[in-house]
């Protein structure tokens, strides 16, 4: 095993001198106070940890690399959990289906939309677009209780473009389309317009045909591209 607390102290390092307290203040309003920042934005931080993110990806083995990103979740600043989402990214060929079951986990701790989206539709969907044995554990938690591992099972292909797996999709979104909850609403929207870019007709008659069952949320998501 890696020293881990070597590379959570140049984590620290390297993302504490850049702190602003005063855009922290800021961040931690935008996310209604769910989380505490640094105050560091996206593309500084990207660029501050990036040299780190190389490294991790091309010295760490797959468990090492597991075990980091649990590490730097555990911490309370919100960037580190974006910096972990950006090391999965830059080391997704470097996973495995085994690397499923820490993903999903990451998906219930300090969830929120943010981290939740970015895991499902990346470091996921990528993994199960890879390794389609996966995909019934996906189908397992369409109607899971847990709102972010549900969110998470309708909205991991986006992205796949003409490899999506449309009734499988389709499915997702008709077992969730009574369900009460925003994210779930606006998840379910953001699946069928995300896949309207590649099948615009496709997304058009299964609107027609379901879009009473939906909420209105969805369906307008679902049509913002698609015109009259």
């Amino acid at each position: 095993m890696s020293d881990l607390p070597g590379w959570l102290a140049q984590y620290a390092a390297t993302l504490a001198p850049a702190a602003d307290p005063l855009r922290a203040d800021k961040m931690a309003a935008y996310m209604r106070g769910h989380f505490v920042y640094l105050g560091i934005a996206t593309p500084q931080r990207r660029l501050l940890t990036r040299p780190l993110e190389k490294t991790a990806k091309a010295t760490l083995a797959e468990a090492d690399i597991l075990a980091l990103v649990q590490l730097l979740w555990q911490q309370p600043e919100r960037e580190y959990q974006y910096a972990a989402c950006d090391l999965l990214e830059r080391a997704e060929q470097t996973l495995t289906p085994a690397a499923l079951p820490v993903l999903l986990t990451l998906v219930t701790q300090k969830s929120w939309w943010d981290t939740v989206d970015t895991l499902a539709s990346h470091s996921i969907g990528r993994l199960v677009a890879r390794h389609r044995q996966l995909v019934p554990q996906l189908d397992a938690l369409v109607e899971h209780e847990h709102l972010w591992l549900r969110r998470t099972a309708i909205i991991y292909q986006l992205g796949w473009k003409t490899g999506t797996d449309v009734p499988r999709l389709f499915d997702a979104c008709l077992r969730n389309a009574a369900h009460p909850d925003f994210f779930i609403r606006k998840g379910i929207g953001w699946a069928l317009r995300e896949y309207a870019w590649t099948a615009p007709d496709v997304i058009r008659a299964f609107l027609a045909e379901h879009g009473q069952r939906f909420s209105a949320l969805s369906v307008r998501e679902a049509g913002k591209h698609l015109g009259n």
